[in-house]
């Protein structure tokens, strides 16, 4: 490099420091001032209890959605399973348990809560062992096989202290949301008179344990009905005074041997509002509507983990009403958390589980005796 060069280089780089020296403070007066949005605090810990097909498919890849949760521990009666899944997803070793160790989660801090995914008759037990360990429970819909058993999981949840949350996903996702709100507000369309709500699909192996009705408690009532027994009663915002049914088996289908396979039930609530339901294990419904004397609104499908849709008619003119998307397991799992972290109760406490097993009860009872059934 001669000398002219070198002085070439020097001025060049002294206007450029200089020009970025100038041009720097007006830079950063042309930036606007933003409020961020708060750093998340730390995750609470859960562990999942049970690794059959809704934990492995649904809940442990919601943890990736989730902001306040976050996945620590695993419960399974296969090892070989709760390794590989560990693996997957990143749980030490150390987090792993089986039925037989179960309640040496009192023993371990890294886990704050657990999430019951087993089946029904198995739900009392581990939940109220979950408390008595200390831990918060999300214990999965029907809470359990009985009202009784409800109420001892209550019990428990009392004496521990801890929370207990049933995992009623729908009322933390926003189209559920929207129908609930218009539902129950007067000044759209005029109050509800009428709700149908219809839940189904069918059902295959008829050696799963949701066909034993040791272990399941019922058909499809207990397992898929129960959205649409849910939905009459959040949708109302109210509780039935009674109560009417019909329950039917295909003869012969060896899946029904023991559980129903459909049932109708009709509701009536104390404002006059009267909800048609069904569920099936024989035919494919996914459907909530609302009437009301000015229109209607709809979610078909409406209970799906994604793709639901909402539609509100009025006269001639139907619009279809889109919702934010979620995953609605960690929305659920996240709203526990939170009521962990803020001291308040969730949603869906235990309480509302019992509920709908005390309807359940009565929705048997009036099948089998052909009578209507009040509830108290």
């Amino acid at each position: 490099m001669n000398d002219d060069d070198m002085q070439f280089s020097r001025r060049s780089f002294l206007w450029s420091a200089g020009g970025a020296m100038v041009a720097a403070p007006l830079a950063a007066a042309q930036v606007p001032h933003i409020d961020l949005p708060p750093l998340p605090g730390e995750p609470l810990r859960w562990a999942v209890v049970g690794l059959g097909r809704l934990a492995v498919f649904q809940i442990l890849p919601a943890f990736a959605a989730s902001r306040a949760s976050r996945l620590t521990g695993l419960v399974s009666g296969s090892p070989d399973k709760a390794r590989h899944l560990a693996q997957l997803y990143g749980v030490d070793a150390r987090h792993i348990y089986d039925y037989d160790s179960y309640d040496s989660l009192a023993e371990d801090p890294e886990i704050d809560l657990v999430y019951v995914a087993l089946p029904n008759s198995m739900h009392a037990e581990y939940t109220i062992r979950a408390l008595r360990a200390g831990k918060h429970v999300l214990c999965e819909k029907p809470m359990a096989n009985s009202a009784p058993e409800c109420e001892e999981m209550i019990a428990a949840a009392r004496e521990t202290g801890r929370k207990l949350m049933i995992a009623y996903r729908l009322r933390y996702e926003p189209f559920n949301v929207e129908l609930i709100r218009i539902a129950r507000d007067p000044a759209e369309m005029g109050p509800t008179r009428i709700i149908e709500a219809s839940a189904g699909f069918s059902i295959g192996d008829p050696a799963q344990w949701r066909l034993r009705k040791a272990m399941a408690g019922g058909g499809s009532l207990m397992d898929i009905g129960i959205y649409a027994l849910n939905a009459s009663r959040y949708l109302t915002g109210e509780e039935p005074t009674h109560v009417t049914a019909m329950m039917d088996s295909t003869s012969g289908d060896p899946r029904f041997a023991e559980v129903e396979e459909n049932i109708t039930f009709q509701l009536r609530y104390p404002s006059g509002i009267l909800a048609n339901c069904a569920s099936s294990y024989g035919v494919g419904m996914n459907r909530f509507r609302v009437s009301k004397p000015e229109g209607w609104a709809e979610l078909e499908p409406a209970l799906s983990y994604r793709g639901l849709r909402m539609r509100v008619g009025r006269g001639e003119v139907v619009e279809q009403r889109p919702q934010r998307v979620v995953d609605h397991f960690a929305a659920e799992m996240d709203h526990l958390s939170r009521c962990v972290l803020d001291g308040t109760e969730p949603l869906t406490p235990g309480e509302e589980g019992l509920r709908d097993m005390r309807v359940i009860a009565a929705i048997y009872e009036a099948a089998r005796s052909g009578e209507t059934v009040a509830l108290s």
